[in-house]
């Protein structure tokens, strides 16, 4: 046994000290255990050893990294050798703790054992260790193994050091019980760091699941938003990967960390939240008429009592003594009117890009007409509110209807601002809450203008835009092919409602290419002429 100066001593704290401080900074479990095990072969001076991590079923412990000096070897972490070695048991075949492995020993009843020379040992199983020293002509001797365990005693890992070396000369002695102490010192240092790490992680996982679990309910209340929901996100990073991949240009000093990514992704998935709150009969208006069902079946039923009304009236005519020639033509005629004007009304029922005014006319002419409603009174033909939404001009919503839908995102920002978001992720409810801003400041909700929004903000507003005028799943409309939706993503570009410099980037860098290659339908990939894009300059 290896007598310890004092300098040693002070040597091997300030290890410790600096190890402390390295394992507060990781992130990276791989080289969080790698810096782990190899300060510990420093302070003991060992020629190798072995890290193991408990089985996803905690039944076995698994070889997480294994390194030797004399043998060259450095299996998992940065030496890029996986370690293929088979796991040991914690438990044996009848159920019972393994007691015959030492690494299974001290995991099962959380202690350090050491040992001295393990062919003079006989209380465990060495033949794994034999047969590997007779592969490699290598000599096992001394062995220390100390498990790590969390503060609620869950078995975090077990650290294991091989053949303690004289630091004089060389030779292969024993670990002293001071080499146990502190080791076992750095093993709970260690096991502090593995459970803050894995707490991270859990709760970044947890995030993201309950995340998931919001757009989980937007998609059971509207199937129709639950893709967008999905593919914004793609597209989303997507294109702050181009921008940030460009060196040249108005967006060559944009780049992100990888701390910046989790935080766009975060938002992507979160800049529709606000749809939870939105009636299901707004979100998913498939024509004008439609509430909790579409009316237009109600004014097919005013055109047959019209129908009726008419067919009636002829014949009392005809009853009467009248012209039957005259009166069957002028029945007939009167019938094709209604049934022109009960196909037109069922035609701009359905949502359009722009409705045109003397269609919105001839909608109120037929509101003009008079019915005798099931009370047996006189009514108008078409109510007030059925005239509002037929001459709807753009789509489906009337003025309220999308003051309701825009509401969504003052309702995403006030949920995302609620949440105690940790720094790297504070800017979710900025970059979530602005893809319905413009670029002239004429967007909502705040009215933010180009230099008032984040990089990251007006990239998911193209994104945005791209994908509702692609998604084929829309009850209020026919997906358009790429050509079209690049035309008018152009035009977009050209009265201040994208940012032209991310919108270059999308088209130059074919980002739009890459989505539609995962995500559209074969039908929608048509040819693009990117020289007949409106605000693209090849």
């Amino acid at each position: 046994m290896q007598e310890l100066y004092p300098a040693q001593i002070a040597q091997r704290l300030d290890q410790l000290t600096e190890l402390s401080v390295a394992l507060a900074s990781s992130h990276d479990m791989e080289l969080l255990l790698e810096r782990i095990l190899m300060v510990a072969k420093s302070i003991t001076n060992a020629d190798g050893g072995t890290v193991y991590r408990p089985s996803a079923d905690r039944r076995s412990l698994c070889f997480q990294l294994s390194v030797n000096d004399t043998l060259g070897l450095h299996h998992g972490g940065s030496g890029g050798t996986a370690v293929d070695i088979p796991p040991v048991p914690l438990v044996d075949d009848n159920g019972g703790k393994n007691l015959a492995s030492v690494a299974a020993y001290a995991a099962n009843f959380g202690v350090s054992v050491n040992i001295a020379d393990v062919y003079q040992a006989d209380v465990f199983n060495f033949s794994g260790m034999r047969a590997f020293d007779r592969q490699f002509n290598y000599r096992s001797q001394s062995f220390l193994t100390v498990p790590m365990r969390d503060h609620e005693g869950e078995l975090l890992g077990v650290l294991q050091l091989i053949n303690a070396k004289d630091r004089d000369t060389g030779v292969i002695g024993t670990f002293s019980p001071t080499d146990q102490r502190f080791i076992e010192a750095l093993a709970a240092q260690a096991a502090l760091a593995l459970t803050n790490r894995q707490l991270i992680v859990q709760l970044e996982k947890l995030l993201e699941s309950l995340v998931n679990l919001i757009n989980i309910g937007i998609d059971a209340k509207s199937p129709y938003t639950g893709r967008h929901c999905q593919f914004v996100p793609e597209l989303t990073m997507m294109l702050a990967e181009a921008v940030h991949e460009t060196d040249d240009g108005p967006m060559a000093d944009f780049t992100m960390t990888d701390a910046d990514r989790k935080e766009l992704w975060f938002a992507g998935l979160l800049h529709d939240c606000g749809k939870i709150t939105t009636p299901v009969h707004v979100v998913d208006k498939a024509t004008k008429l439609e509430t909790i069902y579409d009316r237009i079946d109600l004014i097919d039923t005013r055109f047959e009592v019209l129908l009726r009304d008419a067919e009636i009236r002829a014949l009392r005519q005809q009853l009467a003594g009248g012209d039957a020639e005259a009166i069957g033509a002028e029945l007939a005629q009167e019938q094709a009117a209604l049934a022109d004007d009960r196909a037109f009304l069922r035609r701009v029922n359905v949502g359009g890009e722009g409705m045109r005014p003397d269609d919105q006319e001839r909608v109120h002419r037929i509101a003009g007409r008079r019915w005798t409603n099931p009370a047996g009174s006189d009514a108008p033909f078409l109510s007030d509110d059925e005239v509002r939404n037929l001459t709807i001009r753009f789509g489906t919503l009337n003025d309220d209807e999308r003051k309701i839908i825009n509401n969504h995102i003052v309702m995403t920002v006030r949920m995302l601002e609620s949440l105690p978001w940790p720094k790297h992720l504070r800017r979710v409810p900025e970059f979530a809450g602005g893809h319905h801003e413009r670029m002239d400041g004429k967007g909502y909700p705040k009215g933010l203008t180009r230099d008032e929004m984040s990089v990251p903000a007006r990239v998911m507003a193209i994104a945005d835009i791209f994908e509702a005028l692609t998604a084929h799943d829309r009850p209020y409309k026919k997906a358009k092919t790429l050509s079209e939706s690049l035309e008018i993503l152009g035009k977009f570009c050209l009265n201040g409602h994208i940012d032209p410099d991310l919108f270059d980037i999308f088209v130059r860098k074919k980002v739009y290419m890459r989505f539609a290659g995962k995500y559209l339908d074969p039908a929608q990939i048509d040819a693009v002429d990117e020289a007949k894009i409106p605000g693209y300059v090849p």
